[in-house]
């Protein structure tokens, strides 16, 4: 019996890329997003993608095969797809949540630990001979008992509220709703979250309802002793009002994992020492990315199966 044929994004790394062979015949899309590139019988007959969500899905790609179906997306961001155009044309969409909670929290509590104690620099303190020729490195900031607010209590929000409750903190979120949460002071408005914190960490879901969510009205309430720490999407901030605040030092500092234009970010990010920067990394190690391919192939085996999707997007 013949393997289902599916259509795979970008390059995948080899724990990934061999079963999935060797359940699905696999073509890969043009490096240039080209699909005229691929033969008619190929597009003809693909009804699933595995896709990795850095470059965009749009309804040009979906169209031009006619018996597409699925969409499995390696991410749990969703936002490059076009779902709205996907949902009208029957196609369903898949995720890879709760996989990938734990590394991003972490990772975004580590952001904030680096940047608040300026870990990097103090780093190149030392390797720089300073140490002993100009002594101890200049004080920073410590985040224990600071009020830091979290928008977006969604699992990654929480998950990054949890760590941080350790350094005692004292934790205010915004959400679409109240989550009753006892000991966590719920604010229905963005401005509000930040007029009560010093730090605030951006854990929203990306696409265009949060699309600049972080406004630069956000950015004057958390004021000029304030930090920042965004490990959602670039989208969900307004990128020039925060590099203006940064630059005139309306906000102190600011911790970045996603930016507008990646990987071409804006060259100014490469100019500030008040802001740290990574490289879109936050589900970035080995274990999490193998549970990520994992669930992507259970998804795509469930469907070519007539089954119920593991982590249907809806």
């Amino acid at each position: 019996m013949s393997k289902p044929l599916i259509l795979s994004f970008e390059t995948y790394d080899s724990w990934d890329i061999a079963p999935m062979q060797e359940l699905f015949e696999v073509h890969q899309m043009p490096a240039n997003g080209d699909v005229r590139e691929l033969p008619e019988a190929v597009k003809t007959h693909i009804k699933a993608f595995a896709f990795k969500g850095h470059s965009t899905l749009d309804h040009n790609i979906m169209d031009a095969f006619p018996n597409l179906g699925l969409v499995a997306n390696y991410g749990v961001g969703y936002d490059t797809i076009d779902v709205t155009h996907a949902k009208s044309k029957g196609i369903q969409v898949t995720n890879t949540p709760d996989v990938l909670t734990n590394d991003v929290a972490d990772l975004a509590v580590g952001m904030l630990l680096a940047v608040t104690r300026d870990i990097v620099g103090a780093s190149n303190w030392v390797r720089s001979g300073k140490w002993a020729s100009s002594g101890a490195y200049p004080l920073q900031r410590t985040i224990c008992g600071a009020s830091i607010g979290i928008a977006g209590l969604g699992r990654i929000g929480e998950a990054v509220a949890n760590r941080l409750q350790a350094f005692e903190t004292d934790i205010h979120y915004y959400a679409r709703s109240d989550k009753n949460k006892p000991h966590w002071t719920y604010h229905n408005s963005l401005v509000s979250l930040a007029e009560n914190v010093s730090i605030l960490m951006v854990c929203v879901s990306g696409g265009p309802e949060t699309k600049q969510l972080i406004s630069a009205d956000v950015l004057a309430a958390l004021g000029p002793d304030g930090v920042l720490v965004n490990s959602a999407r670039g989208s969900t901030i307004d990128e020039e009002a925060l590099i203006t605040a940064l630059e005139t030092k309306q906000l102190r500092a600011a911790a970045l994992d996603v930016y507008n234009n990646e990987p071409n970010i804006d060259p100014r990010w490469l100019t500030m020492n008040n802001v740290l920067l990574q490289p879109h990394q936050s589900s970035g190690t080995v274990e999490t990315r193998q549970r990520m391919g994992a669930l992507q192939r259970e998804n795509l085996l469930a469907f070519f199966a007539g089954k119920p999707l593991i982590t249907p997007v809806y």
